[in-house]
């Protein structure tokens, strides 16, 4: 989504909306098409073979058809343009969907758990796996692992926070697989408690990288700024802008994957109010046109005003 500004002072980016939106909705739907087959597949399997792990692992793809679905929601909002109740955007929809998508995990990685700790209480229930539960774990890992790839690709390439949630959701998958795929081969060898072990490992699995989601997205929500690194990248781009004396009190806070920033800059004092303003418009459009910043307010100070404070932010 883009603002409307004034036609001298043009938003500009390397990757538009648009091209976010294609990526996420073509990126989803065919990690929505892996997940409908591989979860029936493990959890018709798992449940045929005797084996708690590939249905554990099963449903945790079920859970990724339920996280595909709410990115393309939180997509389809995103692109929306602002209005009188949301001036900045609805770039946080996607801050939404990855602490959802945090949440899902983290509740799914508790059940798994929960249930995995409950066969290993009452080892008499654990049954012997069927060797074609090894080759649908098996084959569901390679799966996973070129799903995440492909998908992590993509994110990168449209830097979408929200992409890269989801594709990591995939490589927990793979992850999982990995896991599930071990402890029904001790099953098949003559160890059955592996089983039920790979499922909580999997579970602890899930809900850490659950937690982990939820924890970020939440700080994200509470207007988290960015890192000290793309602050003074900020900033040197700021002070390159010909009139800019210095730079101080530059704050930002994310807006989904984009950046809302706040600068005053320092400029000569005997200035008029029209240059101050052309120093002002021109600092933001560079920084609008060479980071992921969605607009930046700047309020402008004159030199050697003794009662202001214009303390530089170090670049």
């Amino acid at each position: 989504m883009e603002l409307s500004f004034p036609p001298d002072d043009e938003h500009d980016s390397s990757v538009t909306q648009a091209q976010k939106s294609a990526a996420a909705s073509r990126s989803t739907w065919v990690s929505a098409a892996v997940n409908v087959a591989l979860s029936a597949a493990q959890i018709v399997v798992g449940v045929t073979s005797k084996s708690q792990g590939l249905v554990a692992d099963g449903v945790h793809s079920l859970s990724d058809l339920l996280a595909d679905f709410a990115v393309l929601l939180a997509n389809q909002h995103s692109r929306k343009d602002a209005d009188a109740e949301h001036p900045y955007g609805h770039q946080r929809f996607e801050t939404g969907a990855s602490l959802a998508l945090g949440l899902l995990l983290l509740a799914v990685g508790v059940g798994m758990a929960w249930s995995a700790v409950g066969k290993l209480e009452h080892p008499d229930t654990i049954a012997d796996v069927h060797l074609s539960a090894l080759w649908v774990a098996l084959g569901a890992l390679v799966v996973k692992e070129t799903l995440f790839r492909y998908m992590l690709r993509v994110a990168k390439a449209v830097k979408s926070g929200m992409l890269i949630a989801n594709a990591w959701h995939a490589r927990s998958d793979a992850a999982s697989s990995l896991v599930v795929a071990l402890g029904i081969g001790g099953n098949l060898l003559g160890y059955p408690l592996l089983d039920p072990i790979a499922a909580l490992i999997v579970g602890l699995m899930v809900g850490k990288m659950g937690w982990s989601f939820t924890w970020d997205a939440f700080n994200d929500l509470m207007d988290r700024g960015v890192d000290e690194q793309e602050v003074a990248a900020i900033c040197t781009t700021i002070l390159q802008t010909p009139g800019v004396l210095s730079v101080h009190d530059l704050k930002t806070r994310k807006m989904g994957d984009m950046v809302v920033a706040d600068a005053h800059i320092v400029v000569q004092a005997d200035i008029t109010v029209e240059a101050g303003h052309e120093i002002a418009v021109e600092a933001r459009r560079r920084v609008v046109q060479q980071h992921n910043v969605l607009n930046l307010m700047t309020h402008v100070d004159p030199a050697n005003r003794p009662d202001l404070d214009h303390t530089r932010t170090a670049p």
